[in-house]
């Protein structure tokens, strides 16, 4: 091992560790601290990148390989899972436990995004899409599965990426929401996986954010 990537594998690791520190604030949850942990992911993305010295073919984050990346086996009807899952929840979720459901969801949305203004919204969605795929798929999932088995890389980012998203609100629809966001984070996984490029996955996660935004409108 190079004295680079000795550097970028402790810097990972360090990474990790504080974007777990900050989502565990979510004990709390009405705490914002938790969100700094996209920031931090973001941030400990570029300078791993850096410190490795990675070729841009090889980065996790790349434009200039989209078309090449979404030909590549099963990564388009991946990319197109998120957008059923989304659906599959919303509606599961209001049957089970009525407006309640949809009322927290959007409740959970509004803290961070204007769904009343509808320009705004669309920036928001694409800018926080983005910045927590290169956190959790670019850096957390992408740079330590190359440190430990690829499954539990999945998992123990899934985890930290669903727990940063627990709210206030009753216990089951809280585990229940959590629970959609921990699959569809499996299934971003998967999608950078297949691709090894974050630019698909945030594809993905804006055009189910966005249905599923749409989607819980319409429902409620």
């Amino acid at each position: 091992m190079t004295e680079n990537s000795k550097k970028s594998t402790a810097l990972t690791l360090t990474g990790v560790i504080v974007m777990i520190l900050l989502t565990a604030t979510k004990v709390v949850p009405s705490s914002n601290i938790a969100g700094f942990s996209v920031l931090a992911g973001i941030a400990f993305f570029f300078i791993a990148e850096a410190i490795a010295k990675t070729p841009r073919a090889e980065s996790g984050l790349r434009f200039n390989t989209i078309p090449a990346d979404l030909k590549k086996p099963n990564v388009i009807i991946w990319a197109l899972l998120p957008v059923v899952s989304g659906i599959a929840a919303i509606i599961s979720g209001k049957l089970i436990f009525g407006g309640e459901y949809i009322s927290h969801l959007l409740g959970r949305s509004g803290d961070i995004l204007s769904l009343d203004k509808t320009a705004l919204l669309i920036i928001q969605v694409i800018i926080a899409a983005f910045g927590e795929e290169i956190a959790y798929r670019g850096f957390f999932f992408g740079k330590t599965s190359k440190m430990f088995p690829v499954w539990l890389c999945a998992l123990v980012s899934s985890l930290v990426f669903a727990a940063g998203h627990i709210a206030e609100g009753s216990i089951t629809i809280v585990l229940f929401d959590v629970a959609s966001v921990f699959i569809d984070s499996l299934i971003y996984s998967v999608i950078y996986y297949k691709s090894g490029n974050c630019v698909i996955s945030t594809f993905s996660h804006i055009l189910a954010n966005a249905i599923s935004i749409i989607a819980a409108f319409i429902i409620s």
